[in-house]
């Protein structure tokens, strides 16, 4: 190469080099001088865009961790019309499109569009269909990105659903369509549940599309905490399956089951029949939204016989042999008259004959051994009228003080009329007779567990001694009778295995101080009666069929069968008490 010619493209390249720093610099005095302020407009919308962050709400959960409540993302499709219809070549693709992706069809989507311009030919705003899930939302982000649809955006929203549906759904209730806890644990538990909504902010370009690093947080959103029950889906499950069997072969308006941890007072089952699916909640009657176990009350019936007599045992004012000849009616000095179910001769029962025929006039013969005060006292210990604590909204039901009961509510009250208690309520007595005396407050909701991983705990009242060991025992041993020699003991008696129970069967009242030709039935139970681990409690709100406690004795047994199967527990190995009924 001569020295000519590498002088000649050394001065090429020191020209081209000179012009590109020359147009460089052109182009960095237009940007930075000449059209700064354009190119500020056109890359930055003005002030910084705020954006929500949403907290979750929390889930419910089954004392196994079974999800019972949940909340899942979904997303609002809402496009700009006046802006859609401007490229009038690819609308029509556009539209098809998306109606496909969300299931709507081109049609439907395209008539949202015409019916908003129809209002407003500027329309900005169109709802084309709320709460798709991630699946769909995908597709229609695809769809966005490969038609270059500019005028289709999405909301983020938080939709509540309930993957067991009507399963224990008189319990958590429901949340309305804003999101806010509307019934039930979803309302009371709302301070463990709810969620936190944070904020940041962001610079957006003029497509709306948020800049690189521009993105500050000005507060984290906090999800809810997981909501931790007592009950078994699994159990609540089954017992909802055999009320909605039964309730309706036997014409009844509703009908109850509870299982109780005899132990713990842990609620493993509250069913309910007709029960709300909070994923539906208008396809069920507005009177069986709540939990009609905690705040309905009635008038319990014999049932409440077990506890007069353990009043009895636990004063000394009777043993399981005490005697009294039963007729079939009884009229008090004071002139209260009584009279049993259904006609019999003159009867000579012992306490525990009273109990294993549910006799009325018996108990009142027997019963009027211990003062009216004495009682109350012992009523009240055993938790009637007042609330249990278990869940927001119960019923204390009524227990009137002493001072107001004429002589016939003095009676009325040894054998459950008089005085009206929630199912809850019985429950709860009927753990204390099972747990050696002592009534542990019932719990529903073991605790929650906070979204930072602590656990809160469910605060407890302290137990109660009722009874003695000793009267809870003997007690437990007169209602043996009941499922070993009663009337009912074919229906009710589970081979292997001791059981403790009571029927009852009560009248409707009239609200006049009367009762109507319909019954509240009832049968409660213990298991194993030698070592009680667990109560039952079934009820039937006023069967047309068959209206005797005998309608409840076929569930009773199923439940209890069922309880004592999921628990493994170990057939009874001793023999029940061998109290006489008559003397």
């Amino acid at each position: 190469m001569t020295m000519k010619s590498m002088r000649r493209r050394t001065v090429v390249t020191v020209a081209a080099i000179v012009a590109f720093v020359g147009i460089l610099g052109f182009r960095l005095v237009d940007i930075q001088v000449v059209n700064a302020d354009e190119i500020k407009k056109t890359s930055v919308i003005g002030q910084p865009v705020p954006m929500t962050l949403y907290g979750s709400r929390g889930s419910i959960v089954d004392t196994n961790g079974v999800t019972l409540a949940d909340t899942v993302v979904r997303y609002d499709v809402q496009v700009s019309p006046s802006v859609a219809v401007l490229d009038k070549a690819a609308y029509t693709t556009d539209v098809n499109a998306i109606g496909a992706a969300t299931g709507q069809g081109g049609a439907a989507v395209q008539k949202i569009i015409s019916d908003a311009l129809a209002v407003n030919p500027k329309s900005q705003y169109a709802l084309v269909i709320k709460g798709i899930d991630v699946t769909k939302y995908d597709k229609l982000i695809a769809l966005k990105s490969s038609l270059n649809i500019q005028w289709i955006y999405f909301t983020r929203d938080s939709t509540r659903v309930y993957p067991d549906g009507a399963v224990a759904g008189n319990l958590i209730g429901f949340v309305g369509s804003d999101g806010k806890p509307q019934a039930g644990l979803e309302s009371s538990e709302n301070s463990c549940l709810a969620g936190t909504n944070g904020s940041e902010t962001y610079q957006q370009a003029l497509d709306g599309t948020p800049l690189p690093g521009t993105t500050v947080t000005q507060k984290p959103a906090t999800n809810g905490g997981t909501l931790q029950l007592t009950i078994n889906s699994d159990l609540q499950w089954f017992s909802q399956q055999q009320l909605a069997q039964v309730v309706p072969a036997l014409g009844a308006k509703f009908g109850f089951v509870t299982v109780a941890d005899a132990k713990t007072g842990k609620l493993l089952t509250v069913a309910q029949y007709p029960s709300v699916d909070p994923n539906n909640v208008g396809a069920t009657p507005p009177n069986f939204w709540g939990a009609m176990s905690f705040t309905t009350p009635f008038e319990p019936g014999s049932t409440f016989k077990a506890l007069t007599a353990a009043a009895l045992i636990d004063t000394g004012k009777a043993t399981p042999e005490s005697q009294a000849l039963t007729p079939y009616t009884f009229t008090s000095p004071q002139g209260a008259k009584l009279h049993d179910a259904g006609y019999h001769a003159p009867e000579r029962l012992t306490l525990t004959g009273v109990l294993m025929l549910s006799s009325n006039v018996g108990m009142s013969i027997l019963g009027q051994r211990l003062s009216s005060q004495d009682r109350y006292n012992y009523l009240k210990a055993f938790g009637i009228g007042s609330k249990t604590g278990a869940f927001a909204g119960e019923s204390a039901g009524i227990l009137n003080p002493v001072s107001t009961w004429d002589d016939q509510t003095k009676y009325a009250t040894m054998f459950g009329q008089g005085v009206s208690a929630t199912q809850i309520q019985m429950v709860s007595a009927y753990q204390a007779l099972a747990n050696g005396g002592v009534r542990i407050p019932l719990t529903l909701v073991a605790g929650c567990k906070n979204a930072d991983g602590t656990v809160t705990k469910a605060p407890q009242a302290a137990p109660t001694r009722v009874i003695s060991a000793q009267t809870a025992s003997t007690t437990l041993g007169m209602m043996e009778s009941v499922i070993t020699k009663g009337e009912l003991a074919k229906q009710l008696n589970i081979p292997g295995y001791r059981i403790a129970g009571k029927t009852g069967t009560a009248q409707q009242p009239d609200g006049k101080g009367g009762y109507l030709p319909s019954y509240y039935v009832s049968v409660m139970g213990v298991a194993p009666a030698e070592n009680p681990q667990y109560v039952v409690s079934v009820n039937l709100g006023y069967p047309t069929t068959l209206t005797s406690s005998a309608a409840a004795a076929p569930l009773f047994k199923t439940i209890m069968s069922q309880v004592l199967k999921t628990y493994r527990v170990k057939p009874s190995t001793t023999p029940p008490p061998n109290y006489a009924p008559y003397y």
